[in-house]
Protein backbone atom coordinates (compact mmCIF):
# COMPACT_ATOMS: atom_id res chain seq x y z
CA UNK A 1 0.00 0.00 0.00
CA UNK A 2 1.91 3.18 -1.16
CA UNK A 3 1.90 6.40 1.45
CA UNK A 4 2.84 9.52 0.83
CA UNK A 5 4.78 10.86 3.41
CA UNK A 6 6.42 14.74 3.16
CA UNK A 7 9.72 15.41 2.91
CA UNK A 8 11.57 15.60 5.78
CA UNK A 9 12.37 19.53 7.09
CA UNK A 10 15.18 20.36 5.82
CA UNK A 11 17.48 23.50 5.47
CA UNK A 12 15.55 24.96 2.59
CA UNK A 13 11.64 24.02 4.03
CA UNK A 14 13.40 26.48 7.05
CA UNK A 15 14.48 29.02 4.66
CA UNK A 16 11.17 28.92 2.50
CA UNK A 17 9.39 29.47 5.75
CA UNK A 18 10.83 32.50 6.40
CA UNK A 19 9.96 33.65 2.65
CA UNK A 20 6.16 32.60 3.40
CA UNK A 21 6.42 34.79 6.56
CA UNK A 22 8.10 37.53 5.46
CA UNK A 23 5.49 37.64 2.22
CA UNK A 24 2.48 37.99 4.71
CA UNK A 25 4.67 40.88 6.37
CA UNK A 26 4.85 42.82 3.04
CA UNK A 27 1.12 42.12 1.86
CA UNK A 28 0.11 43.46 5.55
CA UNK A 29 1.92 46.77 4.93
CA UNK A 30 0.79 46.73 1.14
CA UNK A 31 -3.10 46.96 2.94
CA UNK A 32 -1.94 49.50 5.19
CA UNK A 33 -0.77 51.66 2.51
CA UNK A 34 -4.08 52.75 1.35
CA UNK A 35 -5.60 52.91 4.90
CA UNK A 36 -6.21 56.49 6.17
CA UNK A 37 -6.80 55.81 9.45
CA UNK A 38 -4.41 58.09 11.97
CA UNK A 39 -2.71 54.48 13.04
CA UNK A 40 -1.27 53.54 10.32
CA UNK A 41 1.37 55.22 9.82
CA UNK A 42 2.78 54.41 13.17
CA UNK A 43 1.67 50.18 12.20
CA UNK A 44 3.60 50.53 8.73
CA UNK A 45 6.74 51.70 10.67
CA UNK A 46 6.36 48.73 13.00
CA UNK A 47 6.12 46.51 10.10
CA UNK A 48 8.87 47.30 8.04
CA UNK A 49 11.21 47.25 11.40
CA UNK A 50 9.78 43.95 11.87
CA UNK A 51 10.25 43.16 8.11
CA UNK A 52 13.85 44.48 7.99
CA UNK A 53 14.71 42.44 11.00
CA UNK A 54 13.20 38.93 9.60
CA UNK A 55 15.43 39.85 6.20
CA UNK A 56 18.16 41.04 8.17
CA UNK A 57 18.64 37.49 9.97
CA UNK A 58 17.50 35.40 7.22
CA UNK A 59 20.28 37.03 5.25
CA UNK A 60 23.01 36.88 7.57
CA UNK A 61 21.87 33.03 8.38
CA UNK A 62 22.12 32.19 4.48
CA UNK A 63 25.41 34.21 4.18
CA UNK A 64 27.01 32.35 7.33
CA UNK A 65 25.81 28.77 6.68
CA UNK A 66 23.60 27.61 4.11
CA UNK A 67 25.83 29.56 1.21
CA UNK A 68 29.08 28.55 1.88
CA UNK A 69 28.32 24.63 2.51
CA UNK A 70 26.35 25.10 -1.08
CA UNK A 71 29.70 26.30 -3.21
CA UNK A 72 31.55 23.34 -1.54
CA UNK A 73 28.86 20.97 -2.52
CA UNK A 74 28.14 22.50 -6.24
CA UNK A 75 30.13 23.44 -9.42
CA UNK A 76 27.71 26.39 -10.97
CA UNK A 77 27.84 28.68 -8.20
CA UNK A 78 26.77 31.62 -10.75
CA UNK A 79 23.25 31.50 -8.55
CA UNK A 80 24.76 32.18 -5.24
CA UNK A 81 26.91 34.85 -6.47
CA UNK A 82 23.82 36.46 -7.95
CA UNK A 83 21.96 35.83 -4.69
CA UNK A 84 24.67 37.67 -2.54
CA UNK A 85 24.46 40.28 -4.81
CA UNK A 86 20.41 40.64 -4.37
CA UNK A 87 21.14 40.01 -1.05
CA UNK A 88 23.47 43.16 -1.00
CA UNK A 89 20.70 45.56 -3.12
CA UNK A 90 18.18 44.31 -0.26
CA UNK A 91 20.98 45.01 2.61
CA UNK A 92 20.89 48.87 0.69
CA UNK A 93 17.44 49.43 0.82
CA UNK A 94 16.57 48.21 4.54
CA UNK A 95 19.47 50.60 5.62
CA UNK A 96 17.22 53.25 4.41
CA UNK A 97 14.38 52.07 5.74
CA UNK A 98 15.97 51.81 8.85
CA UNK A 99 17.36 55.41 8.95
CA UNK A 100 14.35 56.87 7.20
CA UNK A 101 12.70 59.73 9.93
CA UNK A 102 9.37 59.42 8.58
CA UNK A 103 6.68 57.50 6.52
CA UNK A 104 6.29 59.58 3.48
CA UNK A 105 5.81 58.35 -0.16
CA UNK A 106 9.71 57.24 -0.23
CA UNK A 107 9.01 55.68 2.56
CA UNK A 108 6.21 53.23 1.14
CA UNK A 109 8.36 53.20 -2.14
CA UNK A 110 11.11 51.90 -0.50
CA UNK A 111 9.31 49.09 1.08
CA UNK A 112 7.59 48.03 -2.00
CA UNK A 113 10.63 47.70 -3.98
CA UNK A 114 12.32 45.72 -1.23
CA UNK A 115 9.27 43.69 -1.81
CA UNK A 116 9.59 43.19 -5.10
CA UNK A 117 13.49 42.63 -5.24
CA UNK A 118 12.78 40.07 -2.55
CA UNK A 119 10.00 38.24 -4.82
CA UNK A 120 12.55 37.67 -7.43
CA UNK A 121 15.40 36.56 -5.03
CA UNK A 122 12.55 34.18 -3.42
CA UNK A 123 11.82 33.01 -7.19
CA UNK A 124 15.45 31.82 -7.89
CA UNK A 125 15.97 30.64 -4.53
CA UNK A 126 13.30 28.13 -4.34
CA UNK A 127 13.11 27.50 -8.34
CA UNK A 128 17.23 27.16 -8.61
CA UNK A 129 19.10 27.13 -5.83
CA UNK A 130 16.81 24.84 -3.35
CA UNK A 131 16.73 22.31 -6.11
CA UNK A 132 20.25 22.25 -6.69
CA UNK A 133 21.01 21.91 -2.83
CA UNK A 134 18.21 19.21 -2.60
CA UNK A 135 19.91 17.68 -5.29
CA UNK A 136 23.32 17.52 -3.73
CA UNK A 137 25.24 14.43 -2.13
CA UNK A 138 27.58 16.05 0.23
CA UNK A 139 25.38 18.20 1.79
CA UNK A 140 23.20 17.24 5.25
CA UNK A 141 20.55 19.75 4.75
CA UNK A 142 18.66 18.06 7.72
CA UNK A 143 21.00 18.81 10.37
CA UNK A 144 21.94 22.38 8.45
CA UNK A 145 18.18 22.97 9.13
CA UNK A 146 19.22 22.41 13.17
CA UNK A 147 22.02 24.87 13.14
CA UNK A 148 20.32 27.34 10.74
CA UNK A 149 17.50 27.61 13.26
CA UNK A 150 19.98 27.93 16.71
CA UNK A 151 21.77 30.91 14.69
CA UNK A 152 18.47 32.34 13.79
CA UNK A 153 17.39 32.08 17.06
CA UNK A 154 20.81 34.16 18.09
CA UNK A 155 20.69 36.61 15.76
CA UNK A 156 16.81 37.31 17.01
CA UNK A 157 17.54 37.54 20.73
CA UNK A 158 20.77 39.74 19.36
CA UNK A 159 18.69 41.80 17.88
CA UNK A 160 15.68 42.38 20.13
CA UNK A 161 18.06 43.15 22.73
CA UNK A 162 19.63 45.75 20.81
CA UNK A 163 16.11 47.17 20.44
CA UNK A 164 15.03 46.85 23.79
CA UNK A 165 14.68 50.73 25.67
Amino acid sequence: MATTKRAEADACSLLDADHRNVKKLFKAYEELTSSRAASASQKKRELAKEICMELTVHAQIEEEIFYPALREAIKDTDLLDEAEVEHASAKDLIAQIQEATDTDDKFDAKVTVLGEYIDHHVKEERNEIFVKARAARRLDLVAMRAQLEGRKEELMAEMAGATAP
